[in-house]
């Protein structure tokens, strides 16, 4: 079994804390320990939100420290390189292409950071950077609502865990009527990451 430290990124209201419970769900049902614990910023909606998520056969805290982060998962560009810290050196970046400032640090900006800015921060660290279009995906797909759920189907093509699994966890969290379309999206995140 391999061990998995991940920061989950985004902005409130994109469905992180959602997707890190489905991650560790279908990691126990893999036979994995799971630790999280989540941090939300000033608003729940429009603030910061980072959730912390460690998998291995046995975890003792959730914490990851800096340097520490096997992966880093995006929902939105900022975020990506506001995690910098945590990303181990080669680690894993799944990046969203979405600008979303959050409100706790958007404010007072005199621009949101270029796509080449926050790249050059990040590849200080990795090279290993997958830029993908959810945002994009989602709305094709029907809603930009699942976004969370195509950002899993990327981060599952490089995690041990069948995609069986995977499905299993996303249908017993969802509400049944929103199941088929948060299963066409997970789909949709494991072509993403299969065509780069």
């Amino acid at each position: 079994m391999n061990n998995y430290s991940i920061i989950i990124a985004g902005v409130g209201g994109q469905g992180v804390i959602l997707a890190g419970n489905i991650i560790g769900d279908a990691a126990i049902a893999s036979g994995y320990d799971v630790k999280k614990t989540d941090t939300i910023g000033m608003a729940q909606r429009g603030g910061s939100v980072i959730s912390h998520l460690r998998v291995a056969p046995k975890i003792y805290s959730p914490i990851i420290g800096e340097n520490q982060a096997d992966i880093v998962l995006s929902f939105e560009k900022m975020e990506a390189a506001r995690c910098f810290n945590f990303l181990k050196p080669g680690g894993i970046v799944i990046l969203n292409n979405r600008e979303m400032p959050p409100l706790s640090v958007g404010c007072g900006m005199e621009k949101y950071p270029t796509d080449e800015e926050i790249l050059s921060v990040l590849r200080q660290k990795t090279d290993n950077i997958h830029y993908v279009e959810g945002t994009g995906k989602s709305e094709q797909i029907g809603n930009t609502k699942v976004l969370n759920i195509f950002m899993l189907g990327c981060l599952s093509q490089f995690m041990d865990i069948e995609d069986k699994v995977w499905r299993d966890s996303i249908i017993k969290s969802l509400p049944a009527k929103i199941v088929a379309i948060n299963i066409s999206a997970f789909e949709a995140g494991i072509q993403s990451v299969k065509q780069q």
